[in-house]
Protein backbone atom coordinates (compact mmCIF):
# COMPACT_ATOMS: atom_id res chain seq x y z
CA UNK A 1 0.00 0.00 0.00
CA UNK A 2 1.16 3.58 -0.77
CA UNK A 3 1.80 5.49 2.09
CA UNK A 4 -0.96 8.49 2.26
CA UNK A 5 1.12 11.37 3.44
CA UNK A 6 4.48 12.36 1.68
CA UNK A 7 5.68 14.05 4.95
CA UNK A 8 5.59 10.96 6.95
CA UNK A 9 6.64 8.68 4.14
CA UNK A 10 9.88 11.98 3.66
CA UNK A 11 10.84 11.41 7.00
CA UNK A 12 10.83 7.48 7.06
CA UNK A 13 13.16 7.65 4.07
CA UNK A 14 15.22 10.12 5.44
CA UNK A 15 15.72 8.19 8.58
CA UNK A 16 16.63 5.73 7.05
CA UNK A 17 19.16 7.62 4.86
CA UNK A 18 20.91 9.17 8.54
CA UNK A 19 20.53 5.90 9.79
CA UNK A 20 23.13 4.79 7.27
CA UNK A 21 25.58 7.21 7.79
CA UNK A 22 28.69 7.94 6.51
CA UNK A 23 30.79 6.80 4.58
CA UNK A 24 27.74 5.60 2.48
CA UNK A 25 25.60 8.68 3.05
CA UNK A 26 28.31 11.19 4.21
CA UNK A 27 25.55 14.06 4.25
CA UNK A 28 22.19 12.85 4.31
CA UNK A 29 20.61 16.20 4.32
CA UNK A 30 22.30 17.15 1.54
CA UNK A 31 19.19 18.18 -1.66
CA UNK A 32 19.55 20.45 -4.93
CA UNK A 33 17.92 23.53 -4.64
CA UNK A 34 16.78 25.04 -7.62
CA UNK A 35 15.71 28.49 -8.69
CA UNK A 36 14.47 30.57 -11.02
CA UNK A 37 16.04 34.23 -12.24
CA UNK A 38 13.56 37.09 -13.45
CA UNK A 39 14.90 36.57 -16.80
CA UNK A 40 13.61 32.72 -16.54
CA UNK A 41 17.35 30.94 -16.10
CA UNK A 42 17.03 28.13 -13.78
CA UNK A 43 19.92 27.72 -11.60
CA UNK A 44 21.07 24.72 -9.03
CA UNK A 45 23.11 24.19 -5.90
CA UNK A 46 23.52 21.60 -2.74
CA UNK A 47 21.99 22.94 -0.12
CA UNK A 48 21.56 21.04 3.57
CA UNK A 49 18.15 20.99 4.86
CA UNK A 50 17.66 22.21 8.35
CA UNK A 51 14.01 21.11 9.19
CA UNK A 52 11.30 19.13 7.63
CA UNK A 53 7.56 19.11 9.54
CA UNK A 54 4.48 18.95 7.82
CA UNK A 55 4.82 23.12 7.04
CA UNK A 56 7.66 22.11 4.84
CA UNK A 57 11.42 22.02 3.96
CA UNK A 58 13.76 24.36 5.73
CA UNK A 59 16.94 26.05 4.72
CA UNK A 60 18.57 28.88 5.37
CA UNK A 61 20.80 31.21 3.26
CA UNK A 62 22.25 34.89 2.71
CA UNK A 63 19.43 36.72 1.31
CA UNK A 64 21.80 38.98 -0.88
CA UNK A 65 23.21 35.74 -2.57
CA UNK A 66 21.91 34.54 -5.85
CA UNK A 67 19.72 32.18 -5.02
CA UNK A 68 18.35 34.43 -2.43
CA UNK A 69 17.72 37.07 -4.52
CA UNK A 70 15.90 34.15 -7.37
CA UNK A 71 13.50 33.15 -3.97
CA UNK A 72 12.81 36.82 -3.03
CA UNK A 73 11.96 37.67 -6.80
CA UNK A 74 10.52 34.21 -7.57
CA UNK A 75 9.16 32.59 -4.65
CA UNK A 76 9.44 28.78 -5.67
CA UNK A 77 11.38 26.32 -5.87
CA UNK A 78 12.39 22.53 -6.07
CA UNK A 79 14.55 19.82 -4.19
CA UNK A 80 15.93 17.12 -4.93
CA UNK A 81 17.15 14.60 -2.80
CA UNK A 82 19.37 10.96 -3.91
CA UNK A 83 20.08 8.88 -1.36
CA UNK A 84 22.21 6.26 -3.96
CA UNK A 85 22.76 3.80 -1.26
CA UNK A 86 18.74 3.61 -0.61
CA UNK A 87 18.15 3.69 -4.87
CA UNK A 88 15.79 6.28 -3.70
CA UNK A 89 15.10 9.93 -5.44
CA UNK A 90 12.60 12.66 -3.16
CA UNK A 91 11.48 15.47 -5.77
CA UNK A 92 9.52 18.48 -4.13
CA UNK A 93 7.94 21.69 -5.59
CA UNK A 94 6.05 24.32 -4.29
CA UNK A 95 5.90 27.70 -2.60
CA UNK A 96 8.79 29.39 -1.06
CA UNK A 97 8.34 32.09 1.77
CA UNK A 98 10.82 32.96 4.94
CA UNK A 99 10.75 31.48 8.46
CA UNK A 100 10.14 33.82 10.84
CA UNK A 101 12.47 36.14 13.24
CA UNK A 102 12.46 33.56 16.30
CA UNK A 103 13.02 30.15 13.94
CA UNK A 104 16.38 32.31 11.92
CA UNK A 105 17.42 33.43 15.23
CA UNK A 106 17.24 30.28 17.45
CA UNK A 107 19.20 28.65 14.38
CA UNK A 108 21.65 30.97 14.00
CA UNK A 109 22.50 29.88 17.78
CA UNK A 110 23.09 26.50 17.07
CA UNK A 111 25.67 27.06 14.16
CA UNK A 112 29.21 27.08 15.16
CA UNK A 113 31.29 30.06 16.18
CA UNK A 114 33.55 30.53 12.82
CA UNK A 115 30.15 30.16 11.09
CA UNK A 116 28.41 32.99 12.34
CA UNK A 117 31.50 35.14 11.85
CA UNK A 118 31.26 34.01 8.45
CA UNK A 119 28.21 34.96 7.73
CA UNK A 120 29.48 38.69 8.27
CA UNK A 121 32.29 38.05 6.58
CA UNK A 122 31.21 37.27 3.59
CA UNK A 123 29.01 38.68 0.39
CA UNK A 124 27.48 35.78 -0.87
CA UNK A 125 27.49 34.98 -4.29
CA UNK A 126 29.49 38.60 -4.88
CA UNK A 127 32.63 38.62 -6.60
CA UNK A 128 35.61 39.16 -4.22
CA UNK A 129 37.80 42.72 -5.65
CA UNK A 130 41.65 42.16 -5.45
CA UNK A 131 41.73 44.73 -2.92
CA UNK A 132 39.89 42.63 -0.11
CA UNK A 133 40.50 39.17 1.55
CA UNK A 134 38.00 37.00 2.89
CA UNK A 135 40.15 35.97 5.88
CA UNK A 136 40.95 39.93 7.01
CA UNK A 137 36.96 40.27 7.07
CA UNK A 138 36.72 36.93 8.62
CA UNK A 139 39.21 38.73 11.49
CA UNK A 140 37.71 41.79 11.30
CA UNK A 141 34.05 40.38 12.19
CA UNK A 142 35.97 38.63 14.83
CA UNK A 143 37.39 41.48 16.39
CA UNK A 144 34.02 43.16 16.28
CA UNK A 145 32.04 40.47 17.95
CA UNK A 146 34.77 39.40 20.05
CA UNK A 147 34.19 38.69 23.70
CA UNK A 148 30.11 38.25 23.19
CA UNK A 149 27.48 36.53 20.91
CA UNK A 150 27.57 36.67 17.35
CA UNK A 151 24.17 38.49 16.66
CA UNK A 152 21.79 37.06 13.10
CA UNK A 153 22.93 39.03 10.56
CA UNK A 154 20.22 40.85 8.82
CA UNK A 155 20.02 39.64 5.64
CA UNK A 156 20.70 36.47 6.71
CA UNK A 157 17.71 34.10 7.15
CA UNK A 158 15.89 31.25 6.21
CA UNK A 159 13.17 29.80 3.65
CA UNK A 160 10.84 27.36 3.97
CA UNK A 161 9.31 25.19 0.56
CA UNK A 162 5.47 24.62 1.50
CA UNK A 163 5.18 21.28 -1.37
CA UNK A 164 2.48 20.96 -3.37
CA UNK A 165 3.97 18.15 -5.14
CA UNK A 166 6.35 15.38 -4.00
CA UNK A 167 7.43 12.80 -5.93
CA UNK A 168 9.07 9.02 -4.78
CA UNK A 169 11.44 7.35 -7.27
CA UNK A 170 12.77 4.05 -6.77
CA UNK A 171 15.38 2.58 -8.39
CA UNK A 172 14.35 -1.27 -10.06
CA UNK A 173 16.02 -3.73 -12.33
CA UNK A 174 15.66 -2.73 -16.16
CA UNK A 175 14.88 1.04 -15.49
CA UNK A 176 11.03 -0.06 -14.36
CA UNK A 177 11.88 2.42 -11.57
CA UNK A 178 8.51 2.69 -9.30
CA UNK A 179 6.69 6.19 -9.12
CA UNK A 180 4.97 7.69 -6.81
CA UNK A 181 3.35 10.77 -7.48
CA UNK A 182 1.71 13.34 -4.32
CA UNK A 183 -0.33 16.19 -5.52
CA UNK A 184 -1.52 18.61 -2.87
CA UNK A 185 -5.57 19.71 -2.98
CA UNK A 186 -7.15 21.94 -0.66
CA UNK A 187 -8.01 18.97 1.87
CA UNK A 188 -5.38 16.00 1.09
CA UNK A 189 -3.06 14.71 -1.34
CA UNK A 190 -3.77 12.83 -4.71
CA UNK A 191 -1.80 9.60 -5.23
CA UNK A 192 -0.86 8.67 -8.66
CA UNK A 193 1.66 6.13 -10.16
CA UNK A 194 3.91 7.01 -12.74
CA UNK A 195 5.22 5.28 -15.92
CA UNK A 196 8.87 5.06 -15.34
Amino acid sequence: MIPPDPIVRFLEVFAAAKALGAPLIPEPTAMTLATVSGAGQPSARIVLLKGVDQEGFVFYTNFESRKGNELLANPAAALCFHWAPLEVQVRVEGAVAGVTTDEANAYFKTRPRISQLGAWASHQSKVIPPTEDLQARLLAAEKRFEGGDVPRPPNWSGFRLAPHRMEFWKNRPFRLHERHLYTRTDLSWQIETLFP
